[in-house]
């Protein structure tokens, strides 16, 4: 089933919540170790302007997977750059439905004037990496033991789409 691709608004917090904290407490593809809360996630969601735009993922009316563009530093040179978060419920994962929350979130990317996206991604998760180089994606390297999850050590793949339009 094709999922309905739409903006986020405030009424999905609390499933964009659900979604993400499953990631943090049962995933490496978040360094979060700590389960957020709906509020704190509220806030989250107010701070993406037209620059930074949150899509969700729905089927049936129920949210699957979210993704967003968010402002990879706070430092001014870097306005046009973001950092792509992508996230799916455990049970919607390998439907096809990250293709569809990438290519969606990537064109509201582009129509917000934005030049280039970053994506952090835990080395060992090869569907993502592979998702990601489907849109475009290089991996422009890797952080060596960067993060501590689950009692590991992690390698941080960084990758990479340039908006070539926008040269």
């Amino acid at each position: 089933m094709i999922p309905r691709i739409r903006k986020a608004t405030l009424s999905d917090v609390p499933a964009i919540t659900g979604i993400y904290n499953e990631a943090i407490l049962n995933t490496d593809a978040s360094f979060d170790i700590e389960p957020k809360t709906v509020a704190s996630q509220k806030r989250w969601l107010e701070e993406h302007g037209p620059k930074n735009p949150v899509v969700v993922a729905e089927i049936n009316d129920e949210i699957v997977g979210w993704a967003s563009l968010s402002r990879w530093s706070d430092r001014c040179a870097y306005s046009d750059t973001v950092e792509l978060s992508l996230y799916i419920k455990g049970n919607f994962r390998n439907r096809g439905i990250g293709k569809e929350l990438m290519k969606a979130i990537l064109a509201e990317g582009e129509k917000a004037g934005l030049h280039t996206v970053i994506s952090r991604i835990t080395n060992t998760n090869d569907v993502s990496i592979r998702l990601h180089e489907q849109f475009g994606f290089e991996n422009i390297g890797v952080m060596r033991e960067v993060g501590k999850k689950f009692g590991k050590l992690l390698d941080v793949c960084m990758m990479q789409k340039i908006y070539r339009s926008h040269k």
